[in-house]
């Protein structure tokens, strides 16, 4: 290979220059996939969600490819297979959850809940399913730093320091009554904080 690099040996290989894939093509190929069927009006069911995108009453009737982010699934992008390639027919949003951001997990848990408690199943009855757990349940919004704290807080002080002492002090300890014993006061640093304070 002489001097060439590995890639400059495979860019001189080269017929033409391969074409760059768009960022957006690369999110698309990430994406997680289902087959739904296209029903009349041109609303797709998909997690127990009812859905609807322009110009699909067309293809009612036909199995397409829906492409989707498990973080959000209140839209997700439509595909039909034509021979051997995924034709993109248009984006589909979930009915009255245009402006939510709603999780896979959280429409499946939501649905069940609804479930339990003899409700219909629709988009409306998970995202009031979804709004009643997020305002009755407390947030747990403390920090992993604020936690240790009120933990190392609740610890008794003699069990939280621990000093290595030979047999003379221990000796000496002995004959000193706990009246007159003080605690030393010491003082806790927190490497986190160092590190955020000093920046190593």
């Amino acid at each position: 290979m002489g001097d060439q690099t590995r890639f400059q040996r495979w860019e001189s290989r080269l017929i033409a220059a391969p074409e760059a894939i768009a960022v957006r093509d690369l999110d698309i190929c990430l994406m997680k996939q289902a087959k739904r069927n296209i029903q009349r009006g041109g609303y797709i069911d998909f997690a127990r969600l009812k859905y609807r995108g322009e110009y699909l009453a067309g293809y009612a009737g036909e199995t397409i490819i829906l492409r989707y982010e498990p973080r959000d699934i209140t839209e997700v992008l439509v595909y039909r297979r034509e021979g051997n390639k995924e034709v993109f027919l248009a984006r589909a949003y979930a009915q009255d959850l245009e402006t939510e951001t709603i999780s896979l997990d959280e429409a499946q848990a939501s649905s069940r809940q609804v479930r339990k408690a003899g409700k219909t199943v629709s988009n409306r009855s998970i995202l009031n399913e979804i709004r009643d757990r997020d305002l009755f349940t407390p947030p747990d919004k403390k920090t992993r730093k604020a936690r240790q704290k009120e933990e190392q807080a609740e610890l008794p002080t003699q069990k939280r320091f621990s000093q290595t002492k030979t047999f003379d002090e221990i000796d000496e300890e002995e004959e000193v009554t706990p009246t007159t014993r003080e605690t030393p006061q010491v003082e806790v640093l927190d490497y986190e904080d160092l590190l955020d304070d000093y920046g190593f």
